[in-house]
C-alpha cells in the first residue's frame, strides 16, 4: 500500500473541511465570508468570484471592504452579495462597498456551532470513503493472492492510523474554531 498516494487524497479532504468551515461567520470580519460569492457583471453577461473582481480587506474585526478593480461594476458586486442571501448588508460608498457585520447573538452562535459540527461530520465521512476503497484494494489484492494475509492486516493497520490521523486533525480544526465561535 502506498501511503503518499492515501496521506494526499486525505490531505486534500483536510483543505476542503478547512475552506467550507471559513465561511462560517465568527463574528470577525474576514474575507473569507464574501470572496466565493459568484457576481454577475457587465450586464449580467458575465459571473466572477467576488475574489476575481476586487480586493477584500477586513480594517477592523467588524467591518469588511470591498475596492472592486473596475470601479464601473460596484452597484452590480453590491447587488450581488445582497442576492447571495448570507445576512450580510453592503453599502456603497463612493467606489468601494463596505460592509458592517453585526455582533452575533447567542442564538446565531448556536446555530454556527450546529453548522459547524455538521461540516465537520461531512469531511469525516469523506475520510471515510477514501478509508473505504483503500480498503476494498487491499481486500482484492489479498484475493486476487497478490499480497499475503500479513500484509492485508499491516496495510489495514497502517491505513486505520492514518484515517485515525486525519480525523484527528479535522476535530482539532473544528475544536479552534469552535472557540471562535463561542468567543465575542
Amino acid at each position: 500500500m502506498d501511503t503518499t498516494e492515501t496521506r494526499s487524497e486525505m490531505s486534500g479532504v483536510v483543505e476542503i473541511v478547512k475552506g467550507d468551515i471559513s465561511t462560517i461567520r465568527t463574528g470577525r470580519a474576514t474575507p473569507n465570508l464574501v470572496e466565493d460569492i459568484i457576481v454577475s457583471v457587465y450586464g449580467g453577461t458575465q459571473k466572477f468570484r467576488l475574489l476575481e473582481l476586487a480586493s477584500i480587506t477586513a480594517p477592523d474585526s467588524q467591518t469588511l471592504v470591498i475596492d472592486p478593480w473596475d470601479k464601473s461594476i460596484a452597484g452590480e458586486i453590491r447587488k450581488g452579495i445582497q442576492a447571495a442571501n448570507i445576512g450580510l448588508t453592503p453599502s456603497l460608498d463612493g467606489e468601494i462597498i463596505r460592509i458592517s457585520l453585526p455582533p452575533l447573538t447567542t442564538e446565531d452562535r448556536q446555530k454556527y456551532v450546529k453548522l459547524l459540527s455538521s461540516k465537520l461530520e461531512q469531511g469525516k465521512v469523506m475520510i471515510r470513503r477514501v478509508r473505504g476503497d483503500i480498503m476494498h484494494a487491499i481486500k482484492t489484492k489479498f484475493e486476487n493472492k497478490e499480497i499475503t494475509e500479513d500484509e492485508k492486516f499491516k496495510h489495514e493497520k497502517d491505513l486505520q492510523g492514518l484515517t485515525d490521523e486525519f480525523i484527528a486533525q479535522i476535530d482539532s480544526i473544528g475544536e479552534i474554531k469552535r472557540k471562535e465561535l463561542l468567543t465575542n
